[in-house]
């Protein structure tokens, strides 16, 4: 299938302004309800669809443990998924390899502007919508990222949805509340005080008094970057922050990496320390960029994203030590999404255990000598990049 055209994205108020009404929460939130496989109600198959708000590295990393939930559970059986593959190739993987009784992947109920482009994401949402309309083939949607879910929600969930790799849910105006995703259809995956809870353990080990910050100054780059979370915590804790606008939006790749890039090498000589945010610009392919420029400057850096960004250069994050619980929960929701229950009637909330990953290379390049119980709680230590 075609990549279909979607376009701007309002602001996240005048988005919300376009939203379906919400309706009153769901008093029954009924987790016994059992995750064993089982077909739809007329003995077909459930088929599930995709939507994305661009390609990103994160995503892939999802998609590929919600898989393995599912296989666990025994919905399914899929041979390993190769290296290497676009978002849209992994899908297609799975939708040529999935060996089911009970569910298929539709392999062409997929969406996604590609780069993240607002411009696009009109179009997209009307494809969906007319797909649903016109076909009622996809009983089911796994949205990744915050303009994915902000683009279901504001087509008022008409199928189960489920939202996973959002930076900030409730201030994307995705779900009414942690506890209440605020449609019947709409379940979406919520860490509270996620971004705060790193930076804070950033914050004791590395007591810095100014945070170098890189984003992109548009609504859309403020959620992607929690810079709302970030400002809370600099207010809290007495810090400062050193920002740098690196704009992406409308940019082809080689030029939102160079703005990226440029701007990291200009905060990385006014700063103590430095968060590194999601950015479209940041992909496994320019992280070691990045990660570069920090160490040449001699700053500790502390990653949003996770220990792939620590094995490519940055010195910490939290550890992501047991994907397949992450893969389950996602699992589970969908199992019992088919075998009954309302998405909103589902516990949303599911937070990571909090382990650290350290490069011990990038510590030694940087002169930061680890505390001993930073060492000790490190669930992940990479010698060299």
């Amino acid at each position: 299938m075609s990549v279909p055209t979607p376009a701007p994205a309002a602001e996240p108020r005048a988005q919300a302004a376009a939203m379906p009404r919400l309706h009153r929460p769901m008093a029954n939130r009924n987790l016994d309800i059992p995750t064993k496989p089982r077909r739809r109600p007329d003995g077909t198959k459930w088929r599930i669809g995709y939507v994305a708000s661009g390609e990103h590295y994160n995503y892939q990393r999802i998609t590929r443990v919600i898989i393995g939930g599912l296989q666990a559970l025994g919905w399914l059986s899929v041979p390993p998924i190769p290296d290497g593959l676009t978002d849209r190739e992994i899908w297609q993987f799975i939708a040529a390899n999935t060996r089911s009784d009970v569910l298929e992947f539709v392999a062409d109920g997929w969406w996604s502007p590609g780069s993240f482009d607002n411009s696009l994401r009109q179009e997209m949402r009307q494809s969906i919508a007319d797909r649903l309309r016109e076909r009622h083939d996809i009983d089911l949607f796994i949205a990744m990222g915050t303009l994915a879910g902000q683009d279901m929600v504001a087509l008022g969930a008409p199928v189960p949805t489920i939202v996973a790799s959002t930076s900030d849910a409730v201030a994307a105006h995705i779900v009414k509340s942690p506890k209440d995703s605020g449609l019947d259809n709409l379940f979406v995956h919520i860490y509270p005080e996620r971004y705060a809870r790193q930076l804070r353990l950033f914050y004791e080990m590395v007591p810095f008094k100014t945070l170098g910050l890189v984003y992109e100054n548009t609504g859309e780059g403020r959620l992607f970057s929690a810079v709302d979370a970030i400002e809370r915590l600099a207010s809290e804790l007495g810090f400062t922050l050193i920002r740098c606008d690196a704009r992406a939006q409308g940019q082809d790749t080689d030029i939102a990496t160079h703005n990226l890039v440029a701007c990291y090498r200009e905060i990385s000589t006014q700063v103590d320390a430095v968060y590194v945010t999601t950015h479209i610009g940041i992909t496994p392919l320019t992280i070691g960029r990045v990660a570069q420029v920090l160490r040449e400057a001699k700053v500790p850096s502390f990653s949003m994203h996770g220990s792939e960004d620590v094995q490519h250069g940055v010195l910490m994050s939290l550890a992501q030590s047991d994907p397949t619980a992450l893969g389950l929960f996602f699992a589970e929701a969908i199992a019992r999404i088919f075998n009954g229950a309302k998405p909103r009637q589902l516990k949303q909330v599911w937070r990571e255990p909090a382990t650290i990953a350290l490069n011990l290379e990038t510590a030694r390049v940087i002169g930061f000598d680890p505390p001993v119980d930073v060492l000790l709680a490190a669930d992940e230590v990479y010698e060299a990049r």
